[in-house]
């Protein structure tokens, strides 16, 4: 007897076979795939066994591509199926950002999670390359963004900032840090590429960006009297000096990421020294603008539009749609789900990645038992239980999921990898499957077995097998005295 293998798991570990009526598997593969989006058409493939040969059919090579991964995990978990898989994404945008700022990690360990990501098949990897705990990227127009900003003292984001702030050169035996040069981004693109992942770029502005004022004061806020603001989180909106320098960043980062999107941050912006600044006052008066937030809007539009001239489109985090969003703009909602709603609302694509759900620099059991993090208990039960698709929300406009891995607190590639496996194979599952198929019982035990492969293939993990009995239940808190926790995994 025939079964259908229905894999609709990214993760890849095909679930106990189902009877099914023959008509589906002898439909030309084309057929079977006309009714999908032009996108899922590109990543759809569909894999017949007959206990003695293999025959993948696919229209494009990232099809092939995802059926040779389906094939890797198979062998990998020691599986031999019979029958047929017919397979293909739920959303286009599948991601992973890697926090790179607060904590440098290096090209082997990229290339590593890249791995990873294309077992998984997910396919966006967004790289947080600055922030004011330094700045990763060559820059040739701004070689001082490396030089003075690259190394700093502090191994960790909370050392440094217990240190006051200080940055330190190469040559400091004591310093930490490092950076990226154009070759080895350019090397990381071409082997994302090879396994259909886009790597997408994060250059932040207008917070986050003590460290670009440190190298380069010319895009700091300006007193009445001359001096500069030194030390400001922000950069300045009212300055020229900003704006060539982020455009002149920007343009080397596009010839480096042929990315589609440039990720340009907008989020946190404290906007303090700009009502004590001459030039933001200057522009305002410029622009009409009677708001100190409009100064942000200002610099985003701008932005944008520089951006657009050279054919990509931008990525803000949610602040971006509170001081008015250009038109081709995408918008990732991180403060819980309320900036994808307002964005579906308001036409606007958007990615979720809320920290409620989708921060893995959480918790993901016990205080007492875990490495120091931060946030609440964001268990593998709880992340997978997330929905991106809220009530209200423009399916049209859901571009994709995305897990975020802020790193001040998680130094070492050992420690990165542990707070990752197996919550990114939670999250995995919900870009891929349909939501209507999810079912946690079986995820945790195809969980449970993709963890021992990751293990043998070198990857440090969380260990499920001590997993609390509050982190399998999925919530986030002990109930009430006397409350039994429900477990049924």
């Amino acid at each position: 007897m025939k079964f259908l293998l229905f894999l609709a798991l990214s993760i890849g570990l095909v679930p106990a076979p189902v009877k099914h009526t023959p008509e589906r598997e002898h439909t030309s593969f084309k057929k079977a795939v006309a009714q999908l989006e032009p996108w899922q058409q590109e990543e759809a493939y569909r894999i017949t066994f007959d206990g003695k040969h293999v025959k993948i059919e696919a229209l494009t090579p990232q099809g092939r591509f995802r059926a040779q991964k389906t094939l890797e995990q198979l062998e990998l978990l020691g599986e031999k199926p019979v029958g047929t898989i017919f397979d293909y994404p739920r959303l286009r945008h599948r991601g992973l950002m890697i926090d790179e700022s607060r904590s440098f990690k290096g090209l082997a360990f990229l290339k590593k999670q890249i791995d990873a990501m294309a077992l998984l098949k997910l396919n966006v990897l967004h790289l947080h390359l600055d922030d004011s705990a330094g700045w990763r990227i060559e820059s040739e127009s701004y070689p001082d963004l490396t030089r003075e900003t690259a190394f700093r003292k502090g191994r960790t984001y909370h050392e440094w900032e217990a240190g006051k702030y200080q940055f330190t050169t190469a040559d400091d035996p004591d310093g930490y840090g490092g950076y990226y040069t154009k070759a080895q981004l350019k090397e990381l693109v071409a082997y994302a590429a090879e396994r259909f992942i886009t790597v997408i770029p994060e250059i932040e502005m207008p917070g986050h960006s003590m460290e670009v004022g440190y190298a380069y004061p010319q895009v700091l806020c300006e007193h009445p009297n001359g001096r500069l603001h030194m030390g400001a989180w922000d950069l300045c909106p009212g300055s020229e000096g900003t704006f060539r320098l982020l455009e002149a960043v920007l343009k080397e980062v596009m010839d480096i990421f042929p990315s589609p999107l440039i990720h340009i941050g907008g989020d946190e912006a404290t906007m303090k020294t700009w009502s004590q600044c001459v030039n933001c006052r200057k522009r305002m008066e410029q622009e009409g603008f009677t708001d100190i937030k409009e100064l942000q809007g200002y610099l985003v539009r701008r932005i944008e539009a520089f951006v657009r001239s050279h054919g990509r489109r931008i990525i803000g985090w949610d602040e971006i749609l509170e001081t008015g969003v250009p038109e081709g703009a995408v918008v990732q909602s991180w403060r819980g789900v309320e900036g994808g709603r307002k964005a579906s609302a308001l036409g606007y694509d958007y990615i979720m990645s809320p920290n409620s759900h989708c921060y893995y620099n959480y918790y993901q059991d016990l205080i007492r038992k875990e490495p120091k993090a931060v946030g609440e208990l964001v268990s593998l039960r709880f992340t997978y239980g997330y929905e991106p698709l809220g009530e209200g929300m423009d399916p049209a406009h859901l571009l994709g999921v995305q897990a975020n891995l802020w790193t001040e607190l998680i130094p070492t590639p050992e420690h990165a990898e542990y707070m990752l496996y197996p919550r990114l194979f939670a999250l995995a599952e919900t870009a891929w499957t349909p939501a209507a198929l999810k079912e946690y019982k079986g995820f945790r035990k195809r969980a449970r077995a993709l963890l021992d492969v990751f293990q043998s293939l070198g990857y440090q993990t969380f260990d499920m097998d001590s997993e609390s009995d509050l982190a399998r239940s999925g919530l986030q808190r002990f109930p009430p005295e006397g409350t039994p926790i429900p477990i049924d995994d």
